[in-house]
């Protein structure tokens, strides 16, 4: 079956399905004036009729709602005519009380697709901010292979405090992870202001210290600049920056602050090297030498994972921290993109879907060599 035959199958099924829910209120409404007029005159079931529209409300739009209320109401006219008390004071008031219920019901189910629609909207925006922001990391960059994964804390939101970037060089691979302090709006701001220095300065600085030195002028200009008087000193950026050369199996990292990420070997085996951490990004480092450089063992069969804080301080229903070097124990031989699939789906089911932090995860793994040069640098 091609993609357009199983899209129209799709939405076949999907029409049919809300059909099947629209019979549903009124097979309710037929059965309950049938049930009315053949039960006694003492048994009045009548007053059962409101759940029609309220039922079509709960899947279908406030026009389909009013018609079922119409319905009903319709309904309940003819089981008092059958009655003959259609006239009668009992009468009118339940047909002026369905009638009214109806209404509210109406208005609720407006008020509820008014919401949707917001709500679709602000994810919309959300999603385009997130790719104007963070761009999406390709599969494969240089020798390369990359995968990526971020999940926001905030209700409704796609984007946060956390951030990742890299760039290609003549003859390395560069990448930066980092964590804003705060949230909202403020957090938004820095991790752009970051990720758009390290765009831009990635391929001015020879070194990682120089680099790292360049990022904390930008910061501190934007503190200077936007920085909350009662929050002097205590806006930072928590970063990682990671330069891979292509031809030596070796990864050079300069920590502004951040934790260090984990090195997974083929069989299980996961270490997480000891780095010198410079303070963060925006306490005022004056000078390059400030950010040590540390330069480590990488691989062909080696797998960085970089993350931020997020990760490791997310807590389950009893408080429990996640075991994320445990964990990534059970899938070092895992690819990029599996190894980064299975601890979302680890951490969610950990936390249960409640995340208390951003979350940011980069996973890096040198292609094998006869399959470098089918990927544009």
């Amino acid at each position: 079956m091609g993609s357009r035959q199983r899209l129209l199958h799709g939405l076949g099924r999907v029409r049919r399905s809300r059909h099947t829910v629209l019979l549903l209120p009124v097979a309710l409404i037929v059965l309950i004036t049938v049930a009315d007029v053949v039960t006694p005159s003492d048994v009045v079931l009548s007053p059962l009729l409101v759940i029609a529209p309220a039922l079509t409300a709960w899947s279908r739009g406030p026009w389909t709602t009013g018609g079922i209320g119409a319905l009903a109401l319709a309904a309940q006219a003819f089981i008092g005519r059958h009655s003959s008390v259609l006239t009668s004071r009992g009468e009118i008031v339940q047909l002026i009380a369905l009638a009214v219920l109806t209404a509210l019901i109406v208005a609720l189910c407006a008020a509820r697709e008014r919401r949707s629609r917001q709500l679709a909207q602000v994810r919309s925006v959300a999603e385009a901010a997130q790719h104007v922001l963070m761009w999406p990391l390709p599969k494969q960059l240089g020798p390369l292979r990359l995968a990526c994964l971020y999940l926001a804390a905030a209700d409704e939101a796609e984007i946060g405090g956390d951030l990742y970037a890299a760039a290609r060089t003549e003859d390395a691979v560069r990448v930066v992870i980092g964590d804003v302090r705060g949230k909202a709006l403020p957090a938004i701001g820095e991790a752009a202001l970051v990720l758009g220095a390290f765009r831009e300065a990635a391929h001015q600085h020879e070194g990682l210290p120089e680099l790292a030195f360049a990022l904390e002028r930008s910061v501190a200009r934007y503190l200077a600049d936007f920085e909350p008087l009662d929050e002097a000193g205590e806006r930072f950026v928590t970063a990682l920056l990671l330069e891979i050369p292509d031809e030596e199996p070796i990864v050079r990292m300069t920590s502004c602050g951040h934790v260090a990420p984990l090195l997974l070997h083929p069989g299980g085996a996961v270490t997480a090297p000891e780095l010198r951490p410079a303070p963060p990004l925006g306490v005022g480092l004056t000078d390059a030498g400030d950010h040590p450089l540390d330069v480590l063992p990488f691989g062909p069969h080696d797998t960085l994972l970089l993350y931020t804080d997020g990760v490791v301080e997310a807590r389950d229903h009893d408080g429990t921290f996640y075991p994320l070097t445990d964990r990534a124990a059970q899938w070092t031989d895992s690819s990029p993109q599996a190894l980064i699939q299975h601890i979302r789906r680890d951490l969610i089911a950990h936390t249960g879907g409640r995340l208390g932090d951003d979350v940011a995860l980069i996973a890096l793994r040198r292609a094998p060599a006869h399959t470098r040069s089918h990927v544009p640098s």
